[in-house]
């Protein structure tokens, strides 16, 4: 699906197709240009690269298979860490020889930038912020339990989060992408299949993590070589599994995992667990999982 341009943006990528028809065949992507060059794009019919695609599943495995050697999907997640960082864009699409664009020509915001979230917005400020009267198209994202105090900032981004804090001019903003890149640290705030996983402290040694987990969910069986955990239940119940052997949680319990444990937690209800994980070689790559027993 490509997006029929309002006018010629610098910062997204263009579609050059066959004709201006409502669907036509692809002759080429371009990366962002500068504004004459993406005039001479909607010249010929161009369109923005939404990165919106539609494909048979069969495809994509097949696609997949030539590019990975793998033999199914525990194979291919074990090899995950090793994979060449690549987008879906560069790896399959510009080097497809079929390809069709749909033109899309209703409301469409690209909300990849921080410049065009503030747009989007319901609030300038999300969290513990106070703007004084002297702030102006400033907005502001919190995610920590610190409060953040804003006084003179004009045309300003700014969010904090336990992964870092970004203050940026709202038209520089759009140039972040190579200083994140150098930026190499471990997640401090992860969202998984069972709820959240934030981390609190770490020190040599140790790393100390709030377990957030929705009632009803449960994490993996899983065990790891390195490391030995301790959990403390601050709120709500649930269940334990520990090499076979299920324990019911309740708030202030307290259970020591030893490296080479077998593991699981059950939320029966809205579960919230201090973990405290130590060892010399703490990593999310020390991580095996097996099936319940």
């Amino acid at each position: 699906m490509g997006i029929e341009p309002t006018y010629p943006s610098e910062k997204y990528g263009y579609i050059i197709p066959e004709s201006g028809e409502n669907v036509s065949k692809v002759c080429e992507f371009k990366e962002k240009p500068d504004v004459e060059t993406a005039k001479k794009y909607i010249a010929q019919s161009a369109l923005w690269n939404a990165g919106i695609f539609a494909l048979k599943l069969g495809y994509l495995l097949e696609k997949a298979h030539s590019l990975i050697e793998f033999d199914d999907y525990r194979d291919l997640f074990g090899k995950y860490n090793t994979l060449e960082k690549i987008s879906f864009d560069y790896a399959v699409v510009e080097n497809e020889q079929s390809i069709q664009v749909l033109r899309y020509g209703g409301s469409w915001k690209d909300v990849g930038t921080w410049n065009m979230m503030a747009e989007v917005m319901a609030d300038s400020v999300k969290g513990n912020v106070i703007l004084d009267e002297t702030c102006v198209n400033t907005n502001v994202v919190n995610e920590l339990n610190i409060p953040v105090l804003c006084i003179g900032c004009k045309d300003m981004i700014i969010a904090a989060s336990g992964d870092g804090i970004l203050i940026s001019d709202k038209e520089r903003s759009t140039y972040m992408k190579p200083y994140v890149e150098k930026i190499e640290t471990e997640a401090m705030y992860v969202e998984k299949s069972w709820g959240t996983y934030t981390v609190i402290d770490v020190q040599s040694g140790s790393m100390t993590v709030k377990v957030s987990m929705r009632a009803g969910e449960h994490m993996s069986y899983h065990m790891h070589n390195y490391r030995e955990e301790v959990w403390t239940v601050v709120s709500g119940e649930g269940k334990a599994v520990v090499d076979g052997i299920e324990q019911y949680l309740h708030t202030g319990d307290v259970i020591t995992i030893a490296a080479g444990c077998k593991h699981m937690v059950e939320a029966v209800t809205a579960l919230d667990i201090v973990e405290v994980q130590l060892g010399d070689e703490i990593s999310v790559s020390d991580k095996i999982k097996f099936d319940v027993e």
